[in-house]
């Protein structure tokens, strides 16, 4: 590129690497990635759209996610770091209020719009020269292909001689049973780029990235499939086959008759997270809605309980990991008083699996990791195939803490919503 030139030589296959020949030269519609972690599909997307940007002057991009918050912290920054990587970083102006990138020398944008604003998504007009491609990342998170195809449909009408249409997909493929299978990996079509990239394809990693991967493999082979190799998650084996992610409001569930809200926490830290459950049990009707988490690593007790007093659960029954006494008597001294230990014993996991099992359960599209774990949690097989009365190993933090919770709200007395 004659910008680069200026700059500095930019050599293309040494700043994306290998593995994604075709992802990079296909000009057909519909371009599809499903991958494993680290397996550089969103850098490697990001590299390309602003090498193109800068060859095709009259393009522009829109950027898709869930939601619009998401935005600036994956697909904004991924392409500002690609704008440095490949040396044009000044040739380009952002805005972060909102979120807005600018080609300086010729107008192009990149704009970023959330599903959760259908109104905006719909009322796109750019200034300069067509929108002719569309990068969709996360796309499991558009749990509806109605959805979707809001999205397909912006991308009409005559381009320069050249140019293409395209929209571009990037996910990890936690659930079997997800229309991107159906639509674009199961329906082989001309216009259809759908390609599972991994690990292994990015040069990138050091030792200890690779070392992670191969714990995980010996450890965690339910969870290596999908988080590794870039395998669907399990539908047939699924242990809750049957959830569903759907929006709802919070306030009209919790006033419906026999409501209660559910807590339970699964602590961790350096290799697991801490994992909050945040629930609504509808006890007569035997519907369970998930309506919010905690997820992450590297939380000291005094940073937990800061978190979950700052989402307004600091007076929530929460039911913890009774393996953790000392945590649990360290958040009541912070404030997070209705704390108590899970009940444990023989048994207690494949009970808590059962009452689990006996609910409908709702995931609003917000809980992220509640919906990666639910979609790989399976049943462990034997030496046949044949599944065993027992949950594989795999992460299961979120999984924990919906047994904790839901086994205490049906053990308790008068336990009422708030």
């Amino acid at each position: 590129m004659q910008t680069m030139k200026k700059r500095r030589r930019i050599d293309i296959s040494e700043a994306v690497g290998g593995g994604y020949g075709r992802f990079w030269y296909f000009r057909g519609r519909y371009r599809v990635v499903k991958g494993s972690r680290a397996s550089k599909k969103s850098k490697t997307a990001a590299l390309w759209f602003i090498y193109h940007l800068c060859r095709y002057p009259l393009a522009n991009l829109l950027v898709v996610r869930r939601t619009y918050a998401s935005l600036e912290r994956s697909c904004y920054a991924e392409l500002k770091w690609a704008c440095a990587r490949l040396g044009v970083e000044r040739e380009f102006e952002f805005r972060s209020s909102p979120l807005l990138i600018t080609r300086r020398s010729t107008g192009q944008r990149i704009y970023f719009k959330g599903l959760d604003d259908p109104m905006k998504l719909t009322s796109i007009t750019v200034e300069r020269g067509v929108l002719c491609w569309v990068w969709c990342e996360e796309a499991f998170e558009i749990e509806s292909e109605e959805d979707f195809n809001v999205v397909d449909e912006l991308i009409r009408g005559r381009v320069p001689d050249g140019y293409w249409k395209q929209i571009t997909l990037t996910f990890n493929p936690w659930s079997a049973s997800h229309w991107l299978k159906r639509r674009f990996f199961d329906a082989p079509s001309p216009d259809v780029l759908a390609i599972t990239t991994t690990y292994r394809c990015n040069e990138f990693l050091d030792r200890d990235d690779i070392a992670m991967f191969e714990t995980m493999r010996r450890e965690r082979p339910g969870r290596y499939r999908v988080a590794g190799l870039g395998e669907w998650g399990v539908e047939g084996g699924l242990i809750y086959g049957g959830f569903e992610i759907a929006e709802f409001d919070v306030a009209e569930i919790s006033g419906m008759p026999s409501a209660v809200s559910v807590f339970g926490l699964d602590f961790g830290y350096t290799n697991d997270p801490s994992a909050l459950f945040c629930g609504i049990w509808v006890r007569d009707r035997c519907e369970l809605y998930v309506f919010d988490e905690i997820y992450e690593r590297a939380l000291t007790n005094d940073k937990l309980a800061a978190l979950i007093d700052g989402k307004g659960y600091g007076k929530e029954r929460i039911a913890a990991d009774s393996a953790e006494p000392k945590s649990i008597e360290e958040l009541r001294r912070l404030g997070i008083r209705r704390i108590t230990a899970a009940k444990k014993g023989a048994g207690s996991v494949m009970a808590g699996i059962d009452l689990c099992m006996r609910q409908k359960i709702t995931v609003h599209p917000r809980c992220r990791a509640f919906i990666r774990e639910i979609s790989s949690y399976a049943w462990r097989t034997d030496a046949s195939g044949a599944p065993v009365n027992a949950p594989e190993a795999c992460d299961d933090h979120l999984m924990d803490a919906m047994r904790y919770a839901m086994t205490a709200a049906s053990s308790a007395a008068n336990y009422s919503f708030g």
